[in-house]
C-alpha cells in the first residue's frame, strides 16, 4: 500500500518515520483512508526501510548451458547432414559454446523457494542464484510455464531459513500507489528504482492467454526480469517481467505479473506438482468492439461474449448460453478474454467461478465449476525422425489438455498438432510452426499420430501439406 495510506495519523513526523513503521506493522490501508500530503515535509520522504527490509529476499538469478556448434554453417543444415554426413574432411568437427542467461528472483518461501520468470532460465541449463550477502547457490526447476512466464526454483541443500518475502493482494494495488523495483539490470548488482503504478490490467503486451499486467514508471531494464515490485510495505506486489522500449533500455514503461498470479503459481510448487493446472470451462470469448456494443446496446464496451460452448464441458453444465455478456466474475469486471482467463487462473481449479452474466438485458448469476482441461483423446505423442517435411517436429493428438499446453484456442478441433518445432530443425525451417493442425499429407487425411506415421514412412518424392492455422487453411507443397 502506498505511503500516503497512513497520512492520516501523521502529526509533525516525517514520512520516512512513517515508512519504517508501516513496514513494521504491515497493516494494509482502505482505499478511502488514503489522504493527499499536506506539507512539503511530509513529501520529503525516504525509500530507505522498505529496500532494506525487501532487498535480501531478491536474488541474481544465472542460467548457462553449455552446447556444441558445428565449424562448419553446412552442418547447421539437416539436409545436408543426411546426404552427406560427417564425411567430408573437418564438416563434422564440432567446438562448445556456452549460452547464458542472467535475470533475477525473489524468495518468496523460508526453505529456499524462487520465483523468477520462465524467459531467465528457458535454455534449459544449470541454474544458479546469489543472494544479495554475495553466497552462491545451485538450483533446480521445480515449476515452470511458458504461457504464464514463471518459473519456481528450489535452492539445494540449504539448511537455514532465507529471507523472504510476503505475498501482497494485488487486487489491493490502485492506480499512483508508490512501488519499488528491484532486481540486476544489466548484470550491475542488486538496484532499487522507485516509481508509481502507472495502469492495471493491462492485457494487450504479449502473447499470453492469462494477461493481467501491472504498469509501473519504476525504471526496469534488462536483467530486472524476475524481480519484485514490492510495495510500501516491504509486500511482493508483482514480478516484474517486460518493458517497452524502442532501444532495449527504460522508457518508463514496464510490466508485473500480479502476486496473485504468483501465488498460485507458487503454491502449485509447494503442493509438489511439476506443471501449473489452470482452469478451464469449454467456453470461446471474444472481446466487445465499439460496434459490437452497440449492436448488443449497450452504453459502453464492456464485459466478454460467449461465442461457442463445447458439449459436455463446465459452461455447458452451468447453463451459460451462446451469446451471454459476461461482465464480471466474482465481483470483478473482465474487459478482454485474458482478464477473464486471469480472474479464472486466480480463481484456482476445484473451485466454483460465480459469473455476472447480462443475457437479453437481464442480469443473472451463473456458477461455473473450474476443471482441468482434460485430455479427450490420448496424445500419444510421435517425434518425426523420416525425411520428411515435419523432420524435427513433435506430434499429439489434439485435445483440451494439449491445447491449453501450447497455448492453443480450442474450438473441438480433431486430429494431430505440432506441439514442438525445434528452432533449426526442417520443420521449423520450411516455416511450419507449433500449433499448426495437420488436415492431410499426400492427399491422405490424418486423424491420429498413428495415421500420420504411416503416411511421413512412405517416403515420396514431393510433398503436399494441408494445415489448419489458427482457423486458415494453408496449403504447402514441398519437393
Amino acid at each position: 500500500m502506498p505511503v500516503t495510506s497512513i497520512l492520516k495519523v501523521v502529526g509533525k513526523l516525517s514520512l520516512m518515520a512513517i515508512v519504517a513503521s508501516a513496514v513494521l506493522a504491515g497493516a494494509p490501508a482502505r482505499a478511502e483512508d488514503k489522504t493527499v500530503p499536506a506539507s512539503r515535509a511530509e513529501v520529503a520522504l525516504s525509500f530507505a526501510p522498505v529496500a532494506r527490509a525487501a532487498s535480501p529476499s531478491v536474488v541474481n538469478v544465472y542460467s548457462t548451458k553449455t552446447i556444441k556448434v558445428a565449424t562448419s554453417p553446412l552442418m547447421d543444415d539437416p539436409f545436408f547432414r543426411q546426404f552427406f554426413g560427417d564425411s567430408f574432411p573437418g564438416l563434422g568437427q564440432e567446438r562448445e559454446r556456452h549460452q547464458q542467461s542472467l535475470g533475477s528472483g525473489v524468495i518468496v518461501d523460508p526453505s529456499g523457494l524462487i520465483v523468477t520468470n520462465n524467459h531467465v532460465i528457458s535454455n534449459g541449463g544449470d541454474v544458479k542464484v546469489a543472494l544479495a550477502d554475495k553466497r552462491e547457490f545451485e538450483c533446480d526447476v521445480v515449476i515452470k510455464d511458458e504461457q504464464l512466464d514463471l518459473a519456481v526454483l528450489r535452492i539445494r541443500n540449504t539448511r537455514e531459513a532465507l529471507p523472504a518475502l510476503p505475498i501482497a493482494d494485488s487486487d489491493r494495488v490502485e492506480v499512483g500507489d508508490l512501488v519499488l523495483a528491484i532486481g540486476n539490470p544489466f548484470g550491475v548488482g542488486q538496484t532499487v528504482t522507485q516509481g508509481i503504478v502507472s495502469a492495471l490490467a493491462r492485457s494487450q503486451v504479449g502473447v499470453s492467454d492469462y494477461q493481467f499486467f501491472i504498469q509501473t514508471d519504476a525504471a526496469i531494464n534488462p536483467g530486472n526480469s524476475g524481480g519484485a515490485l514490492v510495495d510500501m510495505h516491504g509486500a511482493l506486489v508483482g514480478i516484474n517481467t517486460a518493458i517497452f522500449s524502442r532501444g532495449g533500455g527504460s522508457n518508463g514503461i514496464g510490466f508485473a505479473i500480479p502476486s496473485n498470479m504468483v501465488r498460485v503459481f507458487v503454491d502449485s510448487a509447494r503442493k509438489g506438482g511439476s506443471t501449473v493446472q489452470l482452469p478451464w470451462i469449454g467456453a470461446e470469448l471474444q472481446p466487445v468492439t465499439a460496434d459490437l456494443a452497440e449492436s448488443l446496446g449497450l452504453d459502453r464496451p464492456s464485459g466478454v461474449l460467449v461465442t461457442s460452448i463445447l458439449k459436455g464441458g463446465p459452461a455447458e453444465s452451468a447453463g451459460l448460453d451462446v451469446g451471454d455478456l459476461v461482465i464480471a466474475v466474482d465481483g470483478a469486471e473482465v474487459s478482454d478474454p485474458r482478464v477473464f482467463n486471469y480472474r479464472l487462473a486466480t480463481k484456482g481449479v476445484g473451485n466454483l467461478a460465480k459469473l455476472t452474466v447480462n443475457r437479453a438485458g437481464k442480469q443473472v448469476e451463473v456458477a461455473v465449476k473450474l476443471i482441468p482441461p482434460p485430455e479427450t483423446t490420448p496424445r500419444k505423442e510421435i517425434v518425426v525422425n523420416a525425411r520428411s517435411p515435419l523432420a524435427g517436429a513433435r506430434l499429439a493428438n489434439i485435445s483440451p489438455a494439449v491445447a491449453a499446453e501450447i497455448g492453443l484456442a480450442y474450438r473441438g478441433q480433431t486430429g494431430v498438432v505440432l506441439v514442438e518445432v525445434p528452432e533449426g530443425s526442417v520443420a521449423a525451417r520450411l516455416g511450419l510452426q507449433k500449433g499448426d493442425i495437420l488436415l492431410s499429407i499426400n492427399g491422405v487425411d490424418v486423424g491420429t499420430t498413428a495415421e500420420a506415421a504411416d503416411v511421413l514412412g512412405s517416403n515420396p518424392a514431393f510433398w503436399r501439406l494441408v494445415v489448419d492455422r489458427n482457423g486458415r487453411t494453408l496449403r504447402m507443397a514441398f519437393r
